[in-house]
């Protein structure tokens, strides 16, 4: 490569141009990339939403659902099949591997689904889950004025945000519907010998339009068609309407047995702060940019402030900006720190400003490559910055300080030979560090889920721009330093530091026993401080944002679940913690996208200062005094809010199974109530869901087929006559209304569903005459995991000993005394830690090998690659010292850090390493006078990389802000193996040489002495 620095040196104006051109091309594509918090991952799981209207949790799971989940569980790859069946819905969730063509097997699913004998009326859609699925946005919307809120929204306001490009759906909580509501007199409409479903048939027969063939002329052809139109409410209630159970009955006008009116219903309940609201979430397309689309948003919203008033409740954009400034801060930081280790050093202004060339021009070289990738600005790449920051400047210390070295030596001065010939001597050295730095984030890309997908990012950001920092190196500092090194003062001669380095080269030399002794001494006693080292995945990250949810019994209304919240609103805003508080009753769950009218959702939005964990507590028993004397069966549950993050895998989960159902129940209770013991768990919470009376009507096969009665007939009587039927939507009085039906008397016992009339062959018979009615106790969902009926019990765990506590947890659950029909299986994030670390620890060790071929390559002997990664052997000293002291656990980061040092300890060996080569095959020195001589050479640019790299690194080690402590661990890890494995190096890399070539350094000795 030494082509480049020698064609540079000739066409300097060429590479300047070139460089400009790189920065301007660094900074559009800066600003054209997408700004989100995490990677644009799409997670290998597909979801499967089975609705089926009326059906009881039981039928759901029997007809659909379970149909379903054999059809899927055969598909190639799949990891996992869960499902849940309500009543009316069922969710089937499969898990595939990462690397799984998500769009064929949606294919394949379509295909199997569409083969399947579903009822009629059931519907299926397939979702997919990422980062991008979670609502950017949760905005309160006020009316101002008398602007009708709801029509702004539906006619201006929704679909101009529609056209937002990165827009993928807007929903709207807390509508009001407008219905027209038909209530029948039961009495009238059972002596007309009318049900609601026969009124429905005989008003969608008078609203009829449909084309009825062509009239074909001699010249034209006509299209005719046939309508009969209700217009208006008063034509409605004059249809005439006539038995068809009763043909001798006379026909009567629907406005002579039924009131018509228009009412107004709503389904939900929002409210922000206790003021009534319309709560609007918005998602975003996977691949869109966040920021963009809320500023985008926040401008439409804004365009109608004479109409409405907003309040935000949640807005990840607002949490993202904050992160990327965190980080862009920390890496400024960082990057003035470096540049003020060189100075030190180097104590030449010019000198310094050459070396840290190379931070903007490398970063901005890797933005290029982002940019091309699809790659977004997120707390990853942006890591990978931060981080890079003091790595990239390496590169360019060792030129500015070989070339300005041999200037101050040289008596000739300044010339383009010599600033070539300078950095030829440091060229493999610098090329072959950086390529082993490179080498290293490769195995990355073998650790496989969530944790390859999620840190690639980062590794290609640190991979392009230290590939930038080399060529940056070795075509443009040359030329910087050609002008700036024009006078320089004559060198000084050895200061103290040299020589004293190479006093101490000379006594390890001799003392090479007590050197390796104390070496490995230090690196036993560090591997001692492991236990008090937590085991975790991500490190626990407190959130300013809560989620509480109020769960009352399964048959609550929506009117006494809004009772309830009301006074639990009341007491939200006597606690001075709180900023705000967003209300969501009855509306839809997130997770399974079923509407439960006996469930509230709160987003709590937390003052700073505040101790989240105490406050949790506090609120959540106030939560529950509340809710017990409302419905003492209710559950509260209050915890810190997901953001859509990678998974901590910091929980606890225990999964019980049983055909019992009453006996899986039971065990669930129990063992929620031993988790709940535990004070290093919290968030318990258990999955099996409660009981609800449930009204069954058996039909007696003998009794029906006397009476010539279907089952299906006697279903459409009990239902005629319990729940509203739906017209459809129909025009009236230019005005487009959903129609419902229903009685102007509710059932309200059991006693007069057994008295309900069934029309027959032999004329009227009461049900309670052809079939069994009773009240059972059922279960309000049924969940399954690989087909298996099942109930989990899940914690998080506080501390970040997360291995530790599961253990504990499993071994005390096994020791409870549940039903014997029960079956458990116990573990958690633990279990995917394990095995990520597992992952983590092979990809460190094809890094070393990788390292190894590498310096093989270079270097052509077997030996010196050894010499070389001895110096990784000391790494962990001061990385585990460094993270007992910040309290930071074993973490994904920590381990990446460990990747990372490998291609950094390894790059100060090889500097030392190649000048102790040349000593010996170009200036022919023995191997102790190429040690000494080495050592001080390059005793300076090995201190100035590290101090550097250490430097860049101290603010990202010391942010306590939120969305970096990703990189926290990573930047503690490194600077701590750095240091120590620095001035490990210093000594063990001269000492394991001479250990490698004893027999030559016994010739040299012995030859030495006979000179003499």
């Amino acid at each position: 490569m030494n082509f480049l620095t020698r064609f540079s040196l000739k066409n300097a104006v060429a590479v300047f141009i070139v460089s400009f051109l790189l920065i301007l091309a660094g900074l559009y594509s800066f600003s054209k990339l997408k700004i989100d918090l995490l990677p644009n991952i799409e997670f290998p799981q597909l979801s499967i939403e089975a609705t089926y209207p009326g059906a009881s949790p039981d039928d759901v799971n029997e007809s659909v659902t379970s149909k379903i989940e054999d059809q899927v569980k055969g598909i190639e790859g799949v990891k996992s099949v869960q499902s849940v069946s309500y009543e009316n819905v069922g969710i089937i969730n499969l898990e595939f591997p990462f690397n799984t063509d998500l769009d064929k097997v949606e294919q394949q699913i379509n295909s199997s689904i569409k083969e399947l004998d579903l009822p009629e009326s059931s519907n299926v859609d397939i979702n997919r889950f990422s980062f991008g699925s979670f609502p950017i946005f949760n905005i309160s919307l006020f009316a101002k004025d008398d602007a009708n809120l709801e029509k702004v929204l539906n006619d201006e306001v929704i679909p101009e945000l529609n056209k937002i490009q990165g827009i993928n759906s807007v929903s709207v909580g807390g509508v009001k519907e407008d219905l027209l509501q038909i209530t029948v007199d039961k009495e009238k409409a059972a002596q007309a010998g009318l049900t609601l479903d026969g009124m429905k048939e005989q008003i969608n027969q008078k609203a009829v339009s449909f084309p009825a063939g062509t009239l074909n002329g001699k010249e034209l052809q006509i299209p005719v068609r046939v309508e009969e139109k209700v217009a208006t409410i008063d034509a409605l209630k004059k249809i005439q309407l006539k038995s068809t159970m009763n043909p001798e009955a006379k026909p009567v006008k629907l406005g002579d047995i039924a009131k018509v009116e228009a009412v107004t219903e709503q389904g939900e309940y929002t409210r922000y702060d206790g003021k009534d609201a319309l709560s609007m979430a918005i998602t975003k397309k996977q691949d869109a940019n966040t920021v963009e689309v809320a500023s985008e948003t926040m401008g439409i919203l804004k365009k109608y402030d004479d109409q409405l008033d907003y309040a935000i409740g949640f807005d990840s954009a607002d949490g993202i900006e904050k992160s990327v400034e965190t980080l862009v801060r920390e890496g400024l930081l960082g990057a003035l720190f470096a540049s003020l280790a060189v100075l030190i050093f180097l104590r030449n202004f010019r000198a310094t400003i050459i070396a840290i060339i190379s931070i903007p021009l490398s970063l901005l070289v890797s933005a290029i490559f982002l940019n091309q990738l699809d790659i977004s600005l997120n707390i990853m790449t942006l890591g990978g910055m931060a981080v890079a920051v003091g790595r990239v400047v390496d590169d360019s210390i060792v030129v500015i300080e070989n070339i300005f070295r041999r200037v101050r030596r040289s008596e000739e001065g300044m010339s383009n030979g010599l600033v070539e010939s300078s950095t030829k001597e440091i060229l493999k050295a610098i090329t072959s560090s950086t390529i082993t730095t490179v080498v290293v984030f490769l195995p990355i890309g073998f650790v496989g889920g969530i944790t390859g997908e999620f840190f690639l990012p980062f590794a290609l950001t640190v991979v392009f721009s230290l590939l930038a920092s080399l060529l940056v190196a070795i075509t443009i500092v040359p030329i910087l330093a050609k002008f700036a090194f024009k006078k320089v003062p004559p060198e000084e001669k050895e200061g103290k530091l040299q020589r004293g380095y190479a006093k101490a080269i000379a006594w390890s030399l001799n003392h090479k026993i007590k050197i390796s002794i104390l070496s490995f001494i230090l690196l036993f006693g560090s591997f001692a401080l492991v236990p008090s080292l937590g085991f975790t995945f991500i490190p626990n990250e407190e959130q300013k944002m809560l989620q509480a949810n109020v769960q009352l019994p399964a048959s609550t209304s929506l009117e006494k679940t809004n009772d309830v919240s009301l006074k639990i609103e009341k007491m939200f805003a006597d606690q001075n913690e709180i900023s705000d508080v967003t209300t969501e009753v009855g509306s839809r769950d997130f997770s399974t996208g079923v509407k439960r009218p006996n469930q509230v959702g709160y987003f709590l939005n937390v003052k700073e200062g505040v101790n989240v964990d105490t406050f949790i507590d506090k609120v959540q028993k106030k939560m529950e005094s509340i809710t017990k004397e409302e419905s003492p069966k209710a559950t509260v549950n209050v915890q810190e809010a997901s953001t859509g993050g990678p998974p901590t895998n910091n929980n606890v989960t225990v999964d019980l199974y049983s055909s019992n159902l009453d006996d899986l129940q039971k065990a669930a209770k129990q063992v929620e109530n031993h988790l709940n013991k535990d004070k290093r768990l919290k968030y318990v919470t258990n999955n099996f869901s409660d009981k609800q009376k449930q009204l069954v009507v058996e039909v007696d096969p003998d009794k029906a087929a006397e009476y010539g009665v279907s089952g299906f007939q006697l279903l459409g009587t009990i239902s005629d006559q319990t729940k509203p039927v739906s017209v459809g939507d129909l025009k009236l009085d230019n005005t487009k209304r959903a129609v419902q039906l229903s009685y102007d008397k509710d059932l309200s016992s059991v006693k007069e569903i057994k008295d309900l009339q069934v029309f027959t062959e032999r004329g009227p018979v009461l049900v309670k005459d052809i079939a069994d009615v009773r009240t059972i106790d059922t279960f309000t969902s049924i969940q399954k995991l690989d087909g298996k009926v099942f109930a989990r019990v899940e914690a998080d765990i506080k501390g970040d000993d997360v291995q530790a506590v599961t253990k504990d947890v499993v071994d005390g659950v096994k020791k409870l005394d549940l039903p014997k029909d029960v079956s458990l299986d116990g573990g958690g994030g633990s279990d995917e830690t394990v095995e990520v670390f597992q992952s983590l620890g092979l990809a460190i060790l094809t890094a070393i090998g990788l390292v190894y071929l590498t310096m093989l390559v270079t270097f052509g002997k077997a030996r010196i690659p050894f010499i070389i990664l001895s110096s990784l052997i000391f790494v962990p000293i001061g990385s585990l010292v460094g993270l007992v002291l910040a309290k930071e656990p074993l973490s994904v980061s920590v381990m990446i850090g460990f990747l990372m040092l490998i291609g950094i300890v390894t790059t100060n060996a090889i500097v030392l390493v190649d000048r102790i080569t040349q000593n010996r095959e170009q200036k022919g020195m023995t191997i102790r006078q190429s040690l000494i001589e080495a050592g001080k050479t390059r005793l300076r640019p090995i201190l100035m990389t590290a101090f550097a790299t250490i430097a860049a690194l101290i603010p990202l080690a010391l942010t306590t802000s939120s969305g970096t402590l990703i990189s926290k661990g990573l930047a503690i890890t490194v600077i701590g193996g750095l240091a120590s494995s620095t001035l490990l190096t210093l000594i063990i890399i001269p000492v394991v040489y001479e250990l490698f070539f004893a027999k030559q350094v016994k010739r040299e000795k012995q030859l030495e002495k006979e000179t003499t």
